[in-house]
């Protein structure tokens, strides 16, 4: 009761008042939607589309210069509109520089867990920056990347053609042709047994953890 509590007002001063942000994420632990809705009251970027994910591991090194269009997703990744390196060679040789520029993400992006976006770059739209990517360069409309650095290894409208084939051989294909979005949670748990079954030819019935929470940005 006491921690209902105490979560109730951590979150409320957060989210009103943009106050104990660190606190607020490891006392609430606030799901991707929620903490995208922090963001956009308090987080400082430039702009945030409707219907975005942003998981609170994901760091955004310089706010100020990312705009986010609609429909983008993070999987815990970076984006870091600066050059460290300055302060560096600022005293190693004497100079004075500026390494600054925007990040700007179009409409339907999704970047995959650790991926690092650097500076001057946009990507998309409809464009899929793949797990541990670096991207140091513009990411065309419709492109997959991948790599250090990312370059393009397919297309979005070939991956969808593909999941949706392998979707429909799946065991468990009309639920997911029922399912309201991404995630359901309701026939979560049913979908695990049936995966599970499938997988490892077992019926055994998976536990609460399994299946409480998506494992996809929300």
């Amino acid at each position: 009761m006491l921690r209902s509590t105490l979560q109730k007002i951590i979150r409320h001063l957060a989210m009103r008042y943009g106050k104990f942000r660190g606190l607020y994420i490891q006392f609430c632990n606030p799901c991707a939607k929620e903490y995208t809705e922090f963001l956009r009251r308090h987080g400082n970027l430039y702009a945030i589309g409707e219907n975005c994910s942003i998981w609170p591991n994901t760091v955004f090194g310089d706010p100020a210069y990312v705009r986010i269009g609609n429909n983008v997703h993070f999987s815990s990744c970076t984006v870091l509109g600066h050059d460290g390196s300055i302060a560096m060679l600022d005293r190693a040789y004497n100079v004075k520089l500026d390494a600054v520029g925007k990040i700007d993400i179009r409409d339907n992006v999704f970047i995959g867990l650790n991926a690092i976006v650097l500076r001057n770059v946009t990507i998309g739209p409809n464009a899929i920056v793949a797990a541990g990517a670096v991207v140091t360069k513009d990411v065309a409309e419709g492109d997959i990347v991948a790599g250090v650095p990312a370059r393009p290894i397919g297309r979005v409208e070939d991956l969808v053609k593909k999941l949706q084939a392998e979707t429909q051989s799946l065991p468990w294909a009309d639920l997911i042709n029922s399912r309201e979005g991404s995630f359901d949670p309701e026939i979560e748990p049913e979908l695990v047994k049936l995966r599970v079954s499938h997988f490892y030819g077992n019926t055994s019935t998976p536990t609460a953890a399994q299946f409480q929470q998506s494992p996809y940005p929300s």
